[in-house]
């Protein structure tokens, strides 16, 4: 069947902005799409580590802003396209998480994860789309996760959020394809990142930051509309999802002995 986005055929000389790219999953995708002769803009706030991640790279440039700023947007965006000319794709891949049972809920950590997961995706879409529009080309990669599949134990802020990137990635599609844009929702499993270090659990299918990176830039290159990994783990959660109510409830019970 013919894939529902452009298969990425060859990265050398592609003009990606890469937003979330200071530590983890970013920082290890912008290495790898640098290393495979990518134009990147690397984004967060933190530009002490957005320099690290550029360091030997003569085609790295460094747009350090804060996405939680509505009026940063605009600004960061102008720098991109001065460094690029054209954007053919936007990573966008900030975000927070709050580890949480429903018998501890934070009204602060709530706000301020779904003030970076999910209205800063709003945020910079709101001057990205046109953009792209205007070009008449160009992607959107948002990543969220598989723990928007269905409700997990300590992820009450956390899946909530992806849940949303996960509808917002499906009507973006919906809506953009047809214009010419491609549209790519990534939702990756447990990675060894700065966030997942604080779970006190065991993490079935733990990948590395340099993994995901991989597994993100071969679906990428495959034309793939959702991306997960790795595939068993995100396979099964999947299929538990899809099961009816009942079942699916006792077997995550089952599951995550909870």
């Amino acid at each position: 069947m013919k894939p529902l986005n452009p298969p990425v055929t060859n990265w050398s000389g592609k003009r990606i902005w890469l937003v979330g790219a200071s530590s983890g999953i970013g920082a290890a995708l912008a290495k790898r799409l640098l290393a495979a002769g990518a134009q990147v803009v690397i984004s967060s706030r933190r530009i002490d580590q957005l320099t690290l991640v550029a360091e030997g790279h003569p085609n790295a440039h460094i747009v350090a802003f804060d996405v939680t700023q509505t009026e940063a947007w605009p600004q960061a965006l102008s720098q991109v396209v001065e460094y690029l000319g054209v954007i053919d794709l936007v990573i966008m891949g900030a975000a927070r998480y709050d580890p949480t049972h429903s018998w501890e809920i934070d009204l602060a950590q709530v706000e301020k994860s779904f003030d970076l997961n999910v209205v800063s995706m709003y945020r910079g879409l709101a001057f990205i789309v046109p953009a792209l529009l205007a070009q008449g080309a160009g992607g959107i990669a948002m990543i969220a996760s598989i723990s928007a599949y269905t409700g997990l134990p300590r992820a009450l802020i956390y899946g909530a959020t992806k849940a949303a990137l996960n509808n917002l990635a499906q009507t973006l599609y919906f809506e953009l394809a047809p214009k010419g844009l491609a549209v790519y929702l990534i939702n990756p499993g447990f990675v060894q990142t700065p966030m997942t270090a604080v779970n006190d659990f065991e993490m079935p299918g733990l990948m590395t930051p340099e993994q995901a990176a991989a597994a993100i830039m071969a679906g990428l290159e495959k034309g793939r509309f959702e991306i997960r990994f790795p595939g068993g783990f995100a396979n099964l959660l999947r299929w538990l999802a899809r099961l009816p109510d009942r079942v699916r409830f006792a077997m995550l019970h089952r599951l995550t002995k909870m």
